[in-house]
């Protein structure tokens, strides 16, 4: 037999073992397919048919109960309605102010916790990762219990120190702060265990050589660390952005978006449009509004933040 027939039956062979083997694989894969398909239609039953929904009718108007094609005239209405940039500039607020303050907390809070001669380091993890798993309405109401202006917890403290009580929950500045702290309360602990992680996966060659080149804690810190958490940063303050433009429970509970709409969120103005007017269809319009913007602010943080080559 010639060399080029037997390359020739060779090559056949080989394409056949292969389609062979493509066939088996597509076999093994639809068992998978099987097991995957309930949480795909679970998934498309409600999550991708409610979006879709919720897209079809921003572009309708209800009227006398019955929905007419408005096209994008609810898109447009967004610029003309004042509570719109009202909410906005009011989650730009509790963004600008508290999620600095709640990354600082959570990276101060991990790195001490992280420290080899600190005891009791998994009981102080603990304590500070509960309030995370607190249910977000039964934290409100124990805030609005805490913050009430007549026998409040936090007013019976100031009264121990002779100061007056304070109106936390019907003043505009100080219902603004009630629901900082209440975000940061709930919230740090859980960016403290992320950002702990990424402190627990720097290889601790870095900090040995650090301290032979003669680094201090704050070079150690700033050199170090932070380039080395740059990527958990970035997760933590973005996932902060999203939850800031989303903020609803301690809102609605806390102060119901008052006094004189001081603490009116998007999603919470989203709310009283659908299910107090029952505009539905404006509604839909604002929640893509949202989408739209929470993309392009998270697009935004990431090339910022991203490390630059």
């Amino acid at each position: 037999m010639s060399a080029a027939s037997t390359t020739g039956s060779r090559g056949v062979d080989r394409r056949g073992s292969s389609r062979i083997g493509r066939r088996y694989a597509a076999r093994l894969q639809r068992p998978g397919l099987w097991f995957a398909l309930p949480a795909a239609a679970l998934l498309a039953i409600f999550f991708a048919y409610p979006l879709a929904v919720s897209l079809l009718q921003s572009f309708f108007r209800g009227s006398g109960g019955e929905n007419t094609f408005a096209g994008v005239d609810q898109y447009a209405r967004l610029f003309r309605d004042p509570m719109i940039l009202k909410s906005l500039g009011n989650a730009v607020l509790i963004l600008v102010v508290q999620v600095p303050i709640m990354i600082a907390l959570a990276v101060g809070m991990a790195y001490l916790l992280n420290q080899a001669w600190l005891r009791f380091r998994a009981g102080f993890r603990l304590l500070t990762f509960l309030p995370a798993i607190t249910t977000l309405v039964a934290y409100s109401v124990v805030f609005r219990v805490i913050m009430t202006t007549d026998g409040g917890l936090l007013n019976q403290a100031l009264a121990l120190f002779g100061a007056a009580p304070i109106d936390w929950l019907n003043n505009e500045w100080w219902a603004r702060v009630a629901v900082i702290a209440s975000i940061t309360w709930r919230w740090t602990g859980y960016n403290m265990v992320i950002i702990l992680a990424g402190l627990q996966a720097i290889p601790a060659e870095l900090y040995e050589a650090a301290r032979i080149d003669g680094a201090g804690r704050w070079q150690t810190f700033r050199h170090i660390v932070v380039p080395q958490l740059r990527p958990v940063l970035i997760f933590t303050i973005v996932t902060s952005t999203i939850g800031a433009l989303q903020l609803f429970d301690e809102n609605f509970i806390l102060t119901g978006g008052g006094p004189n709409n001081a603490t009116l969120t998007p999603v919470l103005y989203l709310y009283k449009v659908g299910f107090q007017q029952f505009d539905f269809g404006y509604a839909s319009a604002i929640a893509w509004m949202l989408v739209i913007l929470t993309g392009i602010i998270a697009l935004v943080q990431f090339r910022v933040l991203r490390e630059k080559p």
